[in-house]
This record gives C-alpha cells, sequence and structure tokens, in this order.
C-alpha cells in the first residue's frame, strides 16, 4: 500500500512539474509540423524558388522540410527540460544507430548532393538507366522521380542512379538514326544506297547535315546488310525513325528492290 501511494505522489509530483511542460511541447510540435507543411507548400511561390535551377528545387525544398522538423522536435525536447548536454548524448547515440540502420537512406542523400553537384541529368531530360528509362520529372531528396514513355511513375533511388551507368539523350541538341537495312544478293547495291539516300532527302525533320549516310556493312547468309544513317533533332528522332522505316519500304516497292524473306530448302529423297 505504502508503495502505491509512494508511485501515486510521484506521478503527481511528475504531472506537477513536467505535465504542463510536456502539453505544451507536444502543441508546439502539432502546430509546428503543420506551419512547416504550410511552408514548404508556399515556398513553391516564392522568387528564390524560381530563382533556383529546376534541377535542385525540390532537393532543396525536400531537405529544409526535413531540417526544419528536425529543429523543432529538439526545441520540443528542450522545452520539456531535457538538458542539452544528455540531449547531444542521446542524438549522437541515436545518430550512430540510425546511420547504421538507415545506411541505404543517408547514401540516397549523398547521391542527391552528387546528381546536384555535377550535374550528370537535369529536370526534363531524357534519360536511361540499368532501371528506368523516361523523362526526369523531380530530384528529391531520396529518389529521382522518372516519368516512362508509357506514362508511368518510376521512383530510382538516388545511390543508385549516381553509381550506375546512365544514357542522357537530352544533353546534344542532334541525334543520329542508325538502321540496318536488308536487300537481296539481286540487286544492284549502288541502286540501293542511292534509293536509301532519297529516302532520307524526303523525310521530314530529318537534317541533311551532317550528310545521310547508306553503306554496306554486312555480307549475311541471304541478303546483303546496309548501314543507314541519318541526323535529326534530338526532340524528334522517334518521328524520323519511323518515318525512315515506312519511306524505304515504299522506296524499295516503287524501285523493285527485293528484300529477302528467311528461306528454308528441302530436299526430298525418293529412294
Amino acid at each position: 500500500m505504502d508503495a502505491l501511494l509512494a508511485l501515486k505522489d510521484k506521478v503527481v509530483a511528475f504531472c506537477m512539474e513536467s505535465g504542463l511542460k510536456l502539453i505544451i511541447a507536444i502543441v508546439v510540435l502539432l502546430i509546428g509540423f503543420k506551419i512547416i507543411d504550410i511552408f514548404g507548400k508556399k515556398f513553391k511561390d516564392t522568387k528564390f524558388y524560381e530563382k533556383l535551377d529546376p534541377t535542385a528545387r525540390t532537393f532543396f525544398r525536400s531537405f529544409i522540410v526535413i531540417a526544419l522538423k528536425i529543429v523543432l522536435v529538439i526545441a520540443a525536447a528542450l522545452i520539456v527540460g531535457i538538458p542539452m548536454a544528455s540531449m547531444v548524448a542521446v542524438i549522437g547515440s541515436a545518430g550512430l544507430a540510425i546511420g547504421l540502420a538507415l545506411q541505404g537512406s543517408l547514401s540516397n542523400i549523398a547521391g542527391g548532393f552528387i546528381i546536384l553537384v555535377f550535374k550528370p541529368f537535369k529536370v526534363g531530360d531524357f534519360i536511361e538507366t540499368a532501371d528506368a528509362m523516361g523523362t526526369v520529372e523531380a530530384i528529391n531528396i531520396f529518389y529521382t522521380k522518372i516519368l516512362t514513355v508509357d506514362n508511368k511513375v518510376i521512383q530510382v533511388p538516388n545511390a543508385v542512379i549516381s553509381n550506375q551507368r546512365l544514357t542522357d539523350y537530352s544533353t546534344k541538341d542532334t541525334r543520329r538514326v542508325d538502321l540496318t537495312i536488308n536487300a537481296s544478293y539481286n540487286n544492284d547495291i549502288e541502286k540501293v544506297k542511292s534509293v536509301l539516300l532519297s529516302v532520307a532527302e524526303k523525310t521530314d525533320k530529318a537534317l541533311l547535315t551532317p550528310a545521310p549516310q547508306a553503306r554496306v556493312c554486312e555480307h549475311g547468309s541471304n541478303s546483303i546488310g546496309f548501314v543507314f544513317r541519318v541526323w535529326c533533332k534530338t526532340d524528334d528522332y522517334w518521328d524520323v525513325y519511323f518515318n525512315l522505316l515506312e519511306g524505304v519500304k515504299k522506296a524499295f516497292d516503287e524501285n523493285n528492290i527485293q528484300i529477302p524473306y528467311q528461306q528454308i530448302d528441302v530436299h526430298v529423297d525418293n529412294k
């Protein structure tokens, strides 16, 4: 009975001494988190945000919001009355434990900084990694958001995307369309090359400088392979690619150039 009374006295003493501080700290946290979330949304409308590099905007905004929430939690702990020295010790120990547990997340943050500093790509670029291919929509503190050509959103960890091979198709203003066209051995080589070059000249959005190229690249088992190279604006790549394929088929038909089919000769022994 005496033990229960002593426990009751301790609880009452704690409520009298720290209960009010605890309530104030909780209120500060609730209101503070709400204000920080509103600030994060309003921050996108500021002139400072608009002046930032588009690639760094989402990363910088995420970093500020997380940093403000950490500061708010520390402030709430001070309101409750936790000594700063004890808090530093706890934060240090917790930081070590959390760092070991969240090595992947911390490496993602480091990867995000690497992307922002060295800028291997930027928001709006069309890139290809080992895991995804599409247009970069945003670079956040942990992930890079990529929109694929079939309208799917892929979140690629920054640590992964900063440590693997990456192809940026948007860096240069022009690209080269490389096709391999097969024609029968019965066709005249110079005629095939002439027809291919005429297709390039007639194809909409294809560039004539650098000059298109059509050359023999392979003597196959049942056809001759021609490498067909045409330059175009980067944004027009797929239009030119498909237009060339369609144009070659139509031009070959008009000029009686044979496209070989795979054939199998079967010999029947009547014996």
